[in-house]
């Protein structure tokens, strides 16, 4: 080969890397946005993502009271073989969607897109500010029940220890502020981070499923009481419906693998690897789960006791007396604490893309500010500080009520849930032709998956409001409903006041 050949196939394969590197810019170009974002993000690192927001292990411990008060063991295991199937089904009606339309605006972007170009304006709004609510609410949800956790763990040496208001309420803000820094300060390491949150887990799961079963210091329970146990007395609910309220642990859990969405403009080929990392993060957190409640189940003590513990998180002492110690209780609820970090700042990213998409568009009041990225940092600097103020004022709740946390994971829950629907809705009543050709497929199974979807919202939008017990009073009430009917009042004021005259959806507002 002489040197002209040789230098023709060096510019040729260069050409072909540069056209590779480009082509993901040129589809987001056609969607109507220009690339800001990096492309630093692999697979693995959305997965990743994924799967440490949904912080399994941590998800099914800070809200263990709500299962333990709605049915106990049952509940808790088959709420989540059927929230785990449920999630599957919502998880791949998006990601056939999202590979459509593999673009930051996720949902509400969906909304337009499939909507007629008549409705694409308003179902956009809707669908972009449950979306925004949701993700809001989740990260606050994460952050406060971290701090819970961080305080339980003094409480494992003092039982007489009760936390003061303003001690949960610091220790939230303590740990939004971290995730705040590690967002803007390894901003450039997010994909790293990532992936050792996988590393975390299944280590942290094995020695934790290990460590309980091999000790059971405070005796096993049999098989009987694992896999057919129910008491819903504590719920004061008829058991079946006891049961449905207990979901809200599960779904919890299984809710933030939509918030993925929000990364796609940071990942190479989106439309191939965000819709395989939504579902497979989805069925990796489902088996994770079960890995990690049934040896849970096995050495649980009183159902009673557990509820009484004053710093509304039990997990730590079901670790101490499965252990036979304080530090063995300690170190095991380290582990669930770490975990529950990592879900902190991956959720906080999430959640500061969907504002910045959001903004983008001209949604949000003063959205030319919120969607500035910031060069130094590569990140929409100014979209995470707003994030991160908003959820720092959420947590204030809590000084009026001690079911704050109830009401941070029901109106997140129903938020996203509802986000997540309503492209859903729009596919099935105009057809699906509007997914033909798209890279990730569920083919003739579409429209049985579709309805599963909504309606399992339509019902978790009911139940997801109910308080976990009655009678009601101030303190036990489920202030979600209160939540969605506050945001859901800014947004339609904002929505009359400008948004009728100025908004118009994404710039390509409908596949018509």
């Amino acid at each position: 080969m002489n040197a002209n050949e040789s230098t023709s196939l060096m510019t040729a394969t260069d050409h072909k890397e540069e056209v590779a590197v480009e082509e993901p810019d040129i589809k987001l170009a056609e969607m109507g946005y220009k690339a800001e974002l990096p492309r630093s993000l692999s697979f693995f690192s959305v997965l990743g993502l994924s799967f440490a927001i949904m912080a399994v292990p941590a998800g099914e411990s800070v809200t263990l009271n709500i299962g333990l008060t709605d049915g106990g063991p049952v509940t808790i295991l088959y709420g989540w073989i059927l929230v785990t199937i449920i999630s599957i089904c919502i998880a791949a009606s998006l990601a056939e969607i999202c590979s459509k339309y593999p673009t930051s605006g996720g949902v509400y972007y969906w909304s337009a897109m499939l909507a007629n170009k008549k409705w694409a304006p308003i179902t956009s709004w809707i669908t972009g500010w449950l979306n925004l609510v949701g993700n809001w609410t989740l990260t606050t949800a994460i952050c406060f029940a971290c701090g819970q956790l961080i305080l339980s763990g003094i409480g494992l040496w003092d039982e007489t220890y009760i936390p003061a208001t303003w001690h949960v309420v610091l220790m939230s803000w303590t740990v939004l502020l971290i995730s705040l820094f590690i967002n803007i300060f390894a901003a450039k390491h997010l994909d790293f981070i990532n992936i050792i949150c996988v590393y975390w887990t299944g280590v942290s799961i094995l020695i934790i499923v290990i460590s309980v079963l091999i000790m059971a210091k405070g005796g096993r329970r049999s098989a009987t009481y694992v896999f057919t146990g129910f008491d819903a007395t504590s719920a004061g609910w008829p058991p079946v419906w006891a049961f449905f309220v207990g979901l809200l642990q599960s779904a919890y859990t299984l809710t933030g693998y939509g918030m993925l969405a929000s990364m796609c403009e940071e990942v190479q080929n989106p439309e191939q690897e965000v819709p395989k990392a939504m579902v497979y993060s989805v069925v990796a957190a489902g088996i994770t789960g079960i890995i990690y409640i049934i040896p849970i189940l096995f050495v649980m003590p009183s159902i009673s006791k557990l509820l009484s513990i004053p710093t509304g998180q039990p997990i730590g002492y079901l670790f101490m007396a499965a252990t036979g110690s304080t530090v063995g209780g300690l170190g095991l609820l380290s582990l669930i604490i770490g975990i529950q970090f990592f879900a902190a700042i991956g959720s906080l990213t999430a959640t500061s893309r969907c504002l910045y998409a959001f903004s983008r568009d001209g949604a949000v009041p003063a959205s030319k500010f919120w969607s500035r990225i910031n060069k130094q940092y590569g990140i929409p600097l100014y979209a995470l500080l707003l994030s991160t103020v908003i959820q720092g004022l959420l947590v204030f709740i809590y000084f009026g009520s001690s079911a704050a946390f109830n009401a941070f994971t029901g109106v997140s829950t129903i938020c996203l849930s509802a986000s997540y629907g309503l492209p859903i809705v729009i596919l099935v009543f105009r057809g699906r032709h509007l997914v033909n050709n798209a890279p990730f497929s569920l083919g003739k199974f579409g429209y049985v998956i579709n309805i599963v979807t909504i309606l399992w919202i339509l019902l978790a939008m009911v139940i997801f409001s109910m308080p976990t017990s009655i009678p009601v009073t101030a303190s036990t009430m489920n202030y979600a409903s209160v939540l969605f009917i506050f945001f859901a009042g800014i947004s339609i004021l904002w929505y009359i006041v400008w948004g009728r005259e100025h908004f118009h959806g994404p710039p390509v507002t409908s596949s018509d």
